[in-house]
């Protein structure tokens, strides 16, 4: 392949606006290896900024936004994440200087049409799901690209351009319709259950958004194997494009040391717990078989899976020598299952550490939080993480609304309520014994609690 066709973006100048994000980072690292120049700002330092800068991405990166960070010249394009109000200082010079401003979900159009994608939507497991596929096509020999909002495992980053594979994987991300903008070859969709209600006014309106996602495929729409999510799929029987691929796992063999299931006559063995992981290796095994991959070798890499980026990602052991384990999970069933999961474990006692995520999922589902926590046998509830959202306008609503919903569900068993990260690390470092698991859970900044118990600086 000539220079010009491995770095076709050579001349382009491009700012990103949130670049220390998990997405915006994996967007800045594809358009670097396309031969972009790339500089970006972010409201404060973050692992994926810091390894943007060590792999020599960034031409320029400042922590705080301002509009001197806009790069001179009348060529720049400015992208931004949607976590990027319109009133950003560096939003509103682009505007000023007549430069472009576009969301990210262009740019992930842009991307996904460079190569034959294998897209993954669903309100759960599309870390993880894509994770598995990449891991599964890197063991096949498949050598694909990804773009995916968290590392990947195997001291893999959350983005990689490949500049001789054919395939491109992609979380498809529903909370701002990105999904949507995606050029798609095989789609996967996990589940739908209403998370971002902002975006979406109901369920039926998800739905639809989903549908309209698995429209985009145009080879196959691997699916859940449930009425509900089959009748998304285009062909659902009205002979519309690819019929939907099916999959399921319905009796995984769970285990302390992982899970293990068959999947068309192969048994597969998982390092990583719980019965959503069995699921989301099928759904992997089923996209990767759709892309070529010999199914012998995409299972080997799912065995050697230990897990993406704060999906059950064991972060090592507290002084008192519990077992710590770091989690995503922000919506009531991921929480469900990720307590599900560490049931599997050898313990004697499991401990969850919870910090919400928006003052309007806590106000709509703190029941459903409260309910899903109680699985533990003790349970840590912090505050808030506003994310976009302003506590006025939200009044009344705080963490100790899904604490009084776990004590409701807990019968006895005792829930704590600490507002701060602080306050969790100081109790949970005296209340956590040899022999425990606990669990933190949450997408705020409660990735801090996790390495504050096991004494990671």
């Amino acid at each position: 392949m000539s220079a010009p066709e491995r770095r076709p973006w050579q001349g382009r100048r491009m700012h990103f606006v949130g670049v220390g994000g998990a997405g915006m980072s994996a967007y800045a690292r594809a358009a670097h290896a396309l031969g972009a120049e790339v500089s970006g700002s972010d409201g404060a330092e973050s692992p994926y900024l810091e390894r943007l800068r060590e792999d020599g991405v960034l031409a320029q990166a400042r922590i705080g936004h301002d509009a001197t960070n806009v790069p001179e010249g009348a060529e720049v394009e400015l992208f931004y994440s949607s976590a990027v109000p319109a009133e950003n200082p560096e939003r509103a010079a682009a505007r000023e200087r007549g430069l472009a401003e576009r969301p990210r979900a262009e740019l992930l159009g842009e991307l996904s049409a460079l190569r034959r994608t294998i897209a993954v939507a669903g309100t759960h497991g599309k870390t993880t799901t894509s994770s598995m596929v990449v891991h599964a096509l890197r063991a096949a020999g498949l050598d694909p690209g990804w773009l995916i909002g968290a590392p990947i495992g195997g001291g893999l980053a959350n983005a990689h351009w490949s500049e001789t594979g054919e395939w491109l994987v992609v979380e498809a991300d529903e909370s701002d319709r990105s999904m949507l903008s995606l050029s798609v070859e095989v789609a996967v969709l996990t589940n739908a259950e209403l998370d971002h209600h902002a975006t979406f006014a109901s369920l039926a309106e998800l739905r639809e958004a989903f549908a309209r996602f698995a429209a985009l495929a145009r080879s196959a729409v691997v699916v859940w194997d449930r009425p509900e999510l089959l009748e998304l799929a285009p062909a659902a029987g009205r002979g519309q494009g690819p019929e939907p691929v099916p999959y399921d796992v319905p009796s995984p063999v769970l285990t302390a040391e992982g899970a293990r299931f068959d999947w068309r006559g192969h048994e597969v063995r998982l390092a990583v717990p719980g019965a959503h992981n069995a699921l989301d290796a099928a759904a992997a095994l089923e996209a990767a078989r759709l892309a070529g991959a010999d199914p012998e070798r995409a299972i080997k890499g799912l065995e050697d899976f230990h897990g993406a980026g704060r999906r059950f990602q064991l972060l090592g052991r507290s002084a008192g020598g519990a077992s710590v384990y770091d989690d995503y999970a922000h919506h009531p069933t991921e929480v469900a299952a990720t307590l599900d999961a560490a049931r599997t474990l050898e313990h004697r006692r499991l401990v969850a550490a919870f910090q919400p995520h928006l003052y309007s999922r806590t106000a709509l589902l703190a029941r459903e939080f409260g309910a899903a926590l109680a699985r533990a046998d003790a349970v840590v509830v912090l505050d808030v993480y506003p994310a976009r959202e302003r506590a006025e306008d939200h009044p009344g609503v705080s963490g100790l609304l899904i604490a009084e919903a776990a004590a409701d569900a807990a019968a006895g068993r005792p829930v704590y309520w600490l507002p701060r990260i602080e306050d969790a690390a100081a109790v949970l470092g005296g209340l956590l014994r040899a022999g425990e698991v606990c669990v933190v859970m949450g997408a705020g900044d409660v990735d801090r609690l996790g390495p504050e118990l096991v004494g990671a600086r």
